[in-house]
């Protein structure tokens, strides 16, 4: 029996739920939210941290749907999972080799476990500033000068751009180290071959898929999949640590239909979804003006995850953020990312035809009204930068606030990023250079969303105080 079928037994039983949650799936207090399918973890549904009923069956189907050795359901979101995967394959002090595009939730995973850092600085697309490939000879490099033991490295990226995943295994598995691989945003890769394959099944020790984003499940489902040779208890003990002891078994039977649904429809759904991403190309090929990368014009990578629509303003009149608002204002389409030279548009196998071809027709009308212009690529990315203490030790120095103008040369108490795609520009205890002050005040004079951590505003960076 399916989690969600015996979730929907349970609701109609008639037993009194006398335990939590505290709503008792009374639908006078939750209007349209699923109360009657909402338990903790009472007699026959298992218990996600130590797992030998139903849960146990959801997690051998989620690992057979990847070929994995071992999946871990995570209702935390890929942060939870990268958390737990960092902590369970590192000890305090511990080299990692990561590229410096990596998402927030490693450098936290960095912080929290007290490891030292060994950065891989990707190249960046220059017309749109987005990230490209990590070269497995970057690695190779990287793995010989710092000794390190784990390499983590995002494939694909938020704007779809994958590295070679299985160069960059064997090359860590040559100097005797593990890579993990942040997956988050390619939970629907391996499972057509239109698409790039899957971390897991090019040779990655650990992957960690956010299902929420790119296939049918609710918002915080994740998985780690593990692969052979790699022992599962250090990462449900983690899990156990950074994921909730009271799992939502809403979140948990959405994972279960969506491994079912990949299970019995895999073929047809990908196979509708393969005919309107080439209906939406070919529809598009006219575009004068605007350019989609990875779709109509080739990605300088290693390959590109094709149900990310990147939308380029490069050498328009038009930027991204203006871009995105004309969508919203004009045509009632919600983009999933913007920055000062292009707008993401994610699709997934639940896009239908018309969703394609409203998307279609709205570039096209808009690219009829634009005309030649130059606004140069900011990166989000983060340059070198220079660590002066570990971030650790810099979130318990005396602080004050200085104008992001004036930051220049100060030490950095907090991590910064545009969000999304969550990418840390500097971090605690680094020198703040003139080159990102520059950047960072032009990002929000363009109206790109800058966050400090645990601030709100970017207008005043929090800065470690002088001696002096």
């Amino acid at each position: 029996m399916s989690l969600y079928r015996k979730l929907l037994e349970n609701e109609s039983s008639g037993m009194l739920p006398l335990h939590m949650p505290g709503h008792k799936r009374n639908a006078l207090f939750g209007g349209k939210l699923p109360l009657g399918l909402d338990i903790t973890e009472i007699e026959g549904f298992d218990d996600l941290h130590c797992p030998a009923g139903i849960l146990k069956e959801l997690c051998e189907k989620m690992a057979a749907l990847r070929n994995a050795e071992t999946a871990i359901p995570s209702v935390g979101g890929s942060t939870a999972g990268i958390l737990a995967s960092v902590t369970a394959l590192t000890a305090p002090g511990d080299r990692v080799v990561l590229s410096a595009a990596c998402h927030k939730s490693v450098y936290h995973a960095l912080l929290v476990n007290d490891l030292r850092p060994y950065y891989i600085y990707p190249e960046t697309d220059e017309k749109n500033g987005f990230p490209l490939s990590v070269s497995p000879a970057a690695v190779e490099s990287a793995l010989d000068e710092s000794g390190a033991k784990l390499v983590i490295i995002t494939s694909p990226t938020y704007e779809g751009v994958t590295s070679d995943i299985k160069a960059i295994a064997e090359a860590a598995h040559r100097h005797g180290a593990k890579l993990l691989t942040d997956a988050a945003h390619g939970a629907h890769l391996g499972f057509s071959p239109a698409f790039p394959p899957s971390a897991i099944s090019q040779g990655a020790d650990v992957s960690v898929e956010s299902l929420h984003k790119t296939l049918p499940a609710l918002t915080q489902c994740a998985a780690v999949y593990l692969n052979k040779g790699i022992d599962p208890a250090p990462f449900r003990q983690a899990m156990g640590i950074f994921e909730t002891s009271s799992p939502s078994y809403i979140l948990l039977s959405s994972m279960d239909q969506c491994a079912d649904i990949l299970s019995e429809k895999k073929a047809e759904l990908f196979g509708t979804y393969e005919e309107n991403l080439a209906a939406f190309k070919k529809k598009t090929a006219g575009l004068k003006r605007l350019t989609l990368p990875g779709c109509a014009s080739p990605v300088r990578s290693f390959g590109f995850d094709t149900c990310k629509i990147i939308i380029s303003t490069a050498g328009t009149d038009i930027t991204g953020p203006a871009l995105a608002e004309k969508l919203r204002k004009d045509y009632k389409i919600e983009p999933e990312m913007v920055s000062l030279n292009y707008v993401l548009c994610l699709m997934s196998i639940c896009d239908t035809a018309e969703s394609f071809e409203r998307l279609a027709l709205a570039l096209t009308e808009i690219d009829g009204t634009l005309g030649p212009g130059d606004t140069p690529a900011v990166s989000c990315v983060p340059a070198p930068f220079r660590s002066v203490i570990s971030p650790r030790k810099a979130l318990s120095m005396p602080c004050e606030y200085v104008p992001l103008e004036e930051a220049a040369g100060r030490i950095s108490l907090t991590y910064i990023w545009a969000y999304p795609p969550g990418i840390p520009m500097i971090i605690p205890g680094a020198e703040i250079s003139p080159a990102l002050t520059g950047t960072l005040v032009k990002l929000r004079e363009n109206g790109i969303n800058i966050l400090q951590e645990g601030e709100n505003g970017t207008d005043r960076l929090k800065v470690a105080v002088r001696d002096d």
